[in-house]
């Protein structure tokens, strides 16, 4: 499968087969991220990998999303950016959440299609609580959470949503 297929493919998986997901394919999705560019070249994007049912049910327990479906999935990956991340590869005085929301959000883009061409299916999942999550998972308190995405293989058929024509979208 080549990059523009697995665009032209992915979309939001909510039904998951409970088969587990692999330790290599769980490698190669943050591999993909870890490979992403990054403003500075500041990486700083960090990762909390959530794959047994014991470590779901934390999530379940104190109620992290709002959708259901998310404890349903064999993996969870909790999106993490480190605002410092510029102060500290480069001595930058800019702390900055808008930055690392950015750079974090490229790396999953490419997560995502890696995902995409692995055979697993992924959603993006931002109805959280953000604060609650970064105690409940340990989090340090300076890090921006601002999704979390599932991961797993696709149970059922799942109809792509339609998109813009690229005349609706060029300004």
């Amino acid at each position: 499968m080549d990059v523009k297929e697995a665009i032209k493919n992915r979309k939001s998986i909510r039904k998951y087969k409970q088969d587990p997901v692999p330790e290599e394919h769980i490698t190669e999705l943050v591999d993909a991220a870890r490979l992403a560019p990054s403003g500075n070249n500041a990486q700083p994007w960090r990762f909390r990998v959530l794959k047994t049912k014991e470590e779901i049910d934390i999530l379940k327990k104190h109620r992290i999303a709002i959708q259901d479906f998310v404890y349903t999935a064999p993996l969870i990956i909790v999106c993490c950016g480190d605002p410092k991340a510029f102060v500290k590869s480069k001595g930058i005085d800019d702390s900055n959440e808008k930055r690392a929301l950015r750079d974090v959000s490229i790396g999953t883009a490419y997560m995502t299609l890696r995902a995409e061409e692995l055979g697993l299916g992924s959603c993006y999942v931002g109805w959280i609580d953000k604060k609650k999550i970064k105690e409940v998972l340990g989090l340090p308190e300076e890090y921006i959470v601002p999704y979390l995405i599932t991961f797993g293989y696709p149970e059922g058929e799942s109809k792509p949503l339609e998109k813009k024509r690229i005349d609706e979208v060029i300004v």
